[in-house]
């Protein structure tokens, strides 16, 4: 298959959804909380979204069924290999290095050393035997060295078998402690819904802060918000200011309801905030925020995550939506997405989740992170702040941009 061809299969299909739809680019992007530029690139195969989640939510959006869902993301799965393959760099070839040529003819035969030890397994074959070589020399080792040998030999096993007692038992319980949550021979059942998370989200879809530890000619130029998660890791960027974290959450059951209750945020970690240029991904844009956004201040000693309210734009006119507090209820079919918005000025935070739930008579929480990490937010006050122009495809300052920050 040619490198782009999954891309393209991938692209057809989207465009498919949103030809169905026949909503407008800017209508759908709102819905899905990306912009409509970002939607269009995904329309046209220039762009392979970093997660199906947004993808699964458009098909959602535009009535497609189980069969076509999973063909969706069959699609995308392929298109994200070749979009991962495009943009890893290519390794760099390791010349051969070749073995110097050996001055012995024959490797396998052994140097000569003083009085070698012969294999008392070996039979005894007279034309083997070197007729320069005599005998007795060979045999006088096997008749002196059994009792010292043996000793030695026994008291090693000895030794071995002592330290195998002693150590085996606590090396064991250290390599495979028993988990504390789980009763000794039962496994947890699996949770009643599944959920994803993307925490490399942009404010309309262009707009975000990062921090990173490189001067200005040290970082690359802006990526597309759909390869900001790349963007970040190769620099160690850190959200500044703000992170968006979307959380989506799907039942597995078509009928049985899982009661989404509370969300919680834990702090786990303050320091000073980070000393570190602050690099701008646009020159400003704004966007509307979507249903279910929880806004966090992460400069509070306990902070909350408090419900605000949304804007729906994917009409003519843009209508306000009330705040709706837990609880949520989903289902396969009625999946919810939850927008965090976690800001703050004064700290170099990290944090995580809890998402408190319930369904047929079973209760838990889940904690949510950062791919096993808590996730990290900055604040930026007082930072050096970057701007890119793409003109002279350099970055530049607030100042040099005419922007006031």
């Amino acid at each position: 298959m040619p490198k782009d061809a999954a891309v393209e299969e991938f692209a057809g299909l989207v465009r498919t959804l949103k030809a169905r739809d026949g909503r407008s680019y800017e209508a759908l992007g709102r819905r899905l909380s990306i912009s409509a530029s970002t939607l269009h690139r995904y329309c046209s195969g220039t762009t392979v979204p970093e997660e199906f989640a947004v993808v699964d939510r458009l098909a959602l959006l535009c009535g497609a069924d189980e069969e076509e869902r999973r063909a969706l993301e069959a699609a995308w799965t392929e298109a994200d290999r070749a979009r991962r393959r495009a943009a890893s760099p290519a390794p760099t070839p390791v010349p051969a290095v070749s073995a110097a040529p050996e001055s012995n003819p024959e490797p396998s035969a052994p140097e000569p050393g003083p009085c070698p030890a012969p294999d008392p397994t070996a039979p005894d074959d007279p034309s083997a035997a070197d007729p320069s070589a005599p005998e007795a020399p060979r045999a006088r080792p096997r008749r002196g060295a059994p009792a010292p040998l043996l000793v030695a030999a026994a008291v090693a096993l000895v030794m071995l078998a002592l330290a195998a007692a002693l150590l085996g038992h606590p090396t064991r319980t250290a390599s495979a402690p028993a988990p504390a949550s789980t009763a000794p021979g039962r496994t947890a059942a699996p949770l009643p819904f599944t959920w994803s998370i993307s925490s490399q989200l942009w404010e309309g879809g262009c707009g975000h802060t990062y921090l990173v530890d490189r001067a200005p000619r040290a970082v690359a130029p802006p990526p597309d918000a759909a390869d900001s998660g790349a963007w970040a890791g190769t620099h160690g960027a850190v959200h500044g200011g703000a992170a968006l974290v979307r959380i989506t959450v799907q039942g597995r059951s078509p009928s049985d309801a899982v009661v989404l209750h509370a969300l919680h945020v834990r702090v786990v970690d303050r320091a000073a905030p980070l000393p570190w240029n602050a690099y701008r991904m646009d020159n400003g844009c704004g966007g509307a925020v979507t249903p279910r956004h929880f806004a966090v201040d992460l400069d509070r000693p306990r902070p909350l995550a408090r419900s605000v309210d949304g804007l729906d734009a994917s009409g003519a006119e843009v209508r306000k939506i009330p705040a709706v507090s837990f609880p949520y209820k989903v289902t396969s079919s009625d999946p919810e997405e939850l927008l965090v918005s976690a800001r703050t000025a004064g700290c170099d935070c990290r944090w995580y989740l809890e998402l408190e739930w319930s369904a047929g008579g079973r209760t838990g929480t889940v904690r949510i992170t950062d791919g096993g990490k808590p996730f990290r937010t900055s604040g930026t006050r007082g930072r050096p702040a970057y701007v890119h122009d793409s003109a002279g495809g350099r970055w530049i300052t607030d100042s040099d941009s005419g922007q006031t920050g």
